[in-house]
């Protein structure tokens, strides 16, 4: 007998526990609700599906539901697009046969170092498979750091998040700032459940300290695709950044990450310093 999908039933049993039951447009049955959330036979209802399947679902039984069935089971659960994605992860071909396996090492084409460097004094990095940092431009190791400082295999972006005291002392919001970092990486490690590198990295990171193993037995998951952090950086003080990230054509497990500050702010001010700073070669 195939062993269980303890993934999928552990998203789908949290998921339904953080539904808001008076927002889900169900009828009035008079029962009271003795458990947050829904109830499995009114996300059934809701998805258009039967009791039973959506418990075996639930359960983790191996079974494949068609892709309209999954979106109806996302939007009985009030899924959000990362949400969604997700669940179709773990339900997928790839989560029902996964077996631990290493996948190439990711590279960086020369046209992308050259991006970076056009750059100048916009703050840029590029994130691959599992948040390692694969590249990064001059002002982007002075705002946040060097990740060449490190081993190859340790330049990694949420390694850093939780492992290095000073990305705690940077960040203004570390705990907003590290909960999307486990939110992003519980996403990714759904679409690749058999990477090897992503498995020992949660388990390193799960041994590190309480807050990743608390978040990460959460089971949400969060895309990362736009935003803003405040930093308290130790050469120019408080700033506020945003950020976007562009997925590069052709490799869709790379992103760019570029940083800027609103036109005349003080942010902006603290960003231009910072660039002045990191040309003395003080930064080293």
């Amino acid at each position: 007998m195939p062993e269980k999908n303890t993934e999928l039933a552990d998203f789908l049993r949290r998921a339904r526990s953080q539904c808001d039951a008076s927002r889900a447009g169900l009828p009035a049955d008079g029962r009271v609700r003795r458990v947050p959330g829904l109830r499995r036979e009114e996300v059934a209802f809701l998805a258009g599906v039967s009791t039973d399947y959506y418990t075996r679902l639930e359960q983790g039984r191996r079974i494949v539901p068609s892709p309209s069935v999954v979106d109806a089971i996302g939007r009985a659960l009030g899924l959000d697009r990362a949400g969604r994605a997700h669940l179709a992860d773990l339900i997928g071909p790839e989560a029902a046969a996964a077996r631990p396996r290493t996948r190439p090492v990711q590279r960086v084409r020369p046209g992308l170092y050259q991006l970076l460097d056009a750059l100048g004094d916009v703050p840029a990095l590029v994130l691959g498979r599992r948040t390692d940092v694969l590249a990064q431009n001059r002002l982007g190791k002075a705002l946040f750091t060097d990740f060449e400082r490190f081993p190859a295999s340790r330049r990694n972006y949420a390694r850093w998040m939780f492992l290095d005291d000073a990305a705690r002392s940077l960040f203004v919001d570390w705990e907003e700032q590290a909960r999307a970092a486990v939110e992003n990486l519980r996403l990714e490690a759904g679409a690749g459940p058999a990477d090897r590198a992503t498995i020992d990295l949660i388990a390193e990171l799960r041994e590190a300290g309480p807050e990743f193993a608390l978040w990460w037995d959460e089971h949400r998951v969060h895309q990362r695709t736009h935003g803003s952090k405040r930093l308290r950086h130790p050469v120019v003080g408080d700033l506020t950044v945003e950020y976007e990230t562009l997925t590069l054509p052709g490799d869709p497990d790379t992103t760019l990450f570029v940083y800027s500050a609103e036109a005349n702010s003080p942010s902006q001010r603290a960003l231009s310093l910072l660039a002045s700073w990191s040309l003395t070669g003080d930064s080293a």
